[in-house]
């Protein structure tokens, strides 16, 4: 696969992207990953090239404003339609990079983007494959965080995330973190918004996710209508693609070609 590293300006915000090419006679669509609450391009690895030889299509990845190598954050504190905002600018990175068709892979975050912006823009997404996506607050979830603050402060979490965010790691670190746990977010809740998803769903969820229940996957499904599958990945936590690799790669496999 031929990488091309690249940038896309979107309402004036520079996003770091990476394109990849398969060569001749690639799928009639691009797979596009969005990385988690703390993730970024460089978190997925070597998934989006395995992935995208295995479908043989072209691949896009993107950094979000305050991820990575792109611009940080702006002076505003997030507010609870923070994630409708990126799937509108998941949208225009979309036009940018001249993708007439997507197929979303989102994780965490990214999952979450990823069946908003099929709903508000149904015209450029073919599927849409989550992991560990949250459509409604979870206290399991807010337990999680609670964890991974901790972990921030007492291990060497922040110095791996430092590896890859650089100077942007404490900024976006509290943005997830104090979101999350505002008072203000605690109602959120996206189901009643999915009803507008007319592309095919797969909902992947790892047995031992320890920041959201089955009860996620069961909420997508039934807010999204009949084109949805479901499954419960074992031995995997919140991120089956690291965790399980194999039967990952091939429950999308089997997803994408049947569609």
């Amino acid at each position: 696969m031929q990488w091309i590293d690249r940038s896309f300006v979107i309402g004036g915000t520079r996003l770091a992207a990476r394109s990849g090419r398969v060569g001749e006679r690639p799928a009639p669509y691009t797979l596009v990953f969005l990385h988690d609450s703390l993730g970024c391009i460089t978190t997925w690895r070597t998934v989006p090239e395995v992935f995208g030889h295995a479908l043989n299509c072209d691949v896009l990845l993107y950094d979000r404003q305050g991820y990575g190598r792109s611009d940080p954050f702006g002076p505003e504190p997030r507010d609870a339609g923070y994630l409708h905002l990126e799937a509108d600018v998941l949208h225009a990175v979309l036009t940018a990079a001249g993708i007439e068709q997507a197929v979303l892979f989102g994780h965490s975050d990214g999952g979450t983007i990823a069946l908003l912006a099929a709903a508000r823009h149904p015209d450029r997404v073919a599927a849409v494959v989550t992991e560990g996506a949250h459509v409604f607050v979870e206290e399991v979830t807010l337990n999680g965080i609670r964890a991974t603050e901790r972990m921030f402060h007492t291990t060497d979490l922040r110095e791996r995330l430092v590896r890859h965010h650089g100077e942007r790691t404490d900024a976006l670190f509290q943005a997830w973190a104090d979101t999350w746990q505002a008072p203000f977010f605690r109602g959120w809740d996206i189901t009643s918004e999915l009803a507008g998803i007319n592309c095919p769903v797969l909902v992947l969820q790892g047995v031992d996710d320890q920041f959201g229940t089955e009860a996620q996957v069961q909420a997508i499904a039934a807010s999204t209508g009949a084109n949805v599958r479901t499954y419960m990945v074992p031995g995997a936590g919140h991120s089956p693609h690291k965790d399980a690799p194999g039967i990952t790669l091939d429950l999308v496999l089997q997803f994408v070609r049947s569609i």
